[in-house]
């Protein structure tokens, strides 16, 4: 385990290596100036040229991008160009409402899916699976936007039992309104569910027609101990993959629904930082969904080792 361990961390070092000089080298191409950006129309030539001198934007790139590197293994990830302060402080409060959103939307999607997808797969063609099967694309062929504005129309203009707006004061936990997070969380768990309950529900169908489980049920053995004890543990293993993917989707790709209830978390603030070109912070964010993607792969390398002895083995 201590070598696996090793070889995985030393892997995804290189990767976040090659991630942070492809987020450099984007920051660099996107067309605009970020002093134009900062100054406004007052700006002047003059006002432009110190400003860029200010930031070091006049140096070489590949200077900047060691500093910056540098910088960044040793926790100073720089300061925000539009808010003017060190980034650490405009990110840290963003990751903590966006760890409770996605948090929220795991401990919802997930279970109910998995649940639901193992269901289906041991009654496939059935009445219910078909069922589920019809609402499980709905839910995949519906934007989360369109998701999002349904149920602002149904659940806060028409019943009003929920705010339409996840709008925090500065500084303010969402756990302090915890009703501010229902609609975002189900908005988030119509396309959590779908993915993860028909993936589910193949691998179960899949698993079900192995010659394994052909044999445990002509011993005899209960279908309840069978399902529990041969299907779903390697009919999980591929499901694994998908909830890691989407882990640090919930980082990275919540743009959109926190764009729709003004949630202040990390995927509204990625696009503040892209449309004010404060490149620091859409480089620190950028850096930070890439490791939440690695660690989440690593943990769910790890969980295939408790699902199946042979992995853990070799």
């Amino acid at each position: 385990m201590l070598r696996f361990l090793t070889v995985r961390f030393a892997l995804i070092a290189l990767t976040l290596l090659v991630v942070s000089v492809a987020i450099f080298a984007v920051t660099e191409v996107v067309p605009g100036d970020v002093a134009w950006h900062i100054l406004g129309q007052g700006a002047t030539p003059e006002n432009l040229e110190a400003v860029r001198e200010k930031l070091d934007l006049n140096r070489p790139a590949h200077i900047r991008y060691l500093g910056w590197i540098g910088n960044a293994l040793r926790g100073d990830l720089g300061d925000s160009y539009i808010q003017n302060r060190p980034v650490v402080e405009v990110v840290k409060p963003r990751i903590f409402n966006s760890a409770v959103l996605a948090a929220f939307a795991f401990l919802v999607a997930v279970p109910t899916a998995v649940v639901t997808g193992v269901w289906a797969g041991v009654r496939s063609n059935s009445l219910g699976d078909q069922v589920t099967s019809i609402v499980s694309l709905v839910g995949i062929s519906l934007p989360e936007f369109v998701t999002g504005v349904l149920l602002i129309v149904i659940f806060a203009s028409t019943l009003h039992v929920l705010p339409s707006s996840s709008i925090m004061p500065p500084g303010a936990s969402p756990l302090t309104r915890p009703l501010i997070l229902v609609l975002p969380t189900l908005s988030l768990t119509g396309v959590l569910f779908a993915y993860i309950m028909r993936m589910t529900r193949a691998n179960v169908i899949e698993v079900m027609q192995a010659n394994y489980v052909r044999t445990a049920v002509l011993k005899g053995l209960p279908m309840r101990r069978i399902i529990f004890r041969h299907v779903i543990p390697n009919a999980m293993l591929p499901t694994i993959s998908v909830i890691a993917v989407n882990v640090g989707w919930m980082f990275g790709g919540l743009i959109i629904v926190e764009n729709v209830f003004a949630y202040p978390g990390l995927g509204r603030l990625l696009l503040v930082s892209i449309q004010s070109r404060d490149v620091p912070l859409l480089q620190a964010l950028a850096l930070l969904i890439a490791v939440t993607y690695s660690l989440s792969n690593l943990l769910a390398d790890l969980s295939y080792g408790l699902l199946n002895p042979r992995i853990r083995i070799s």
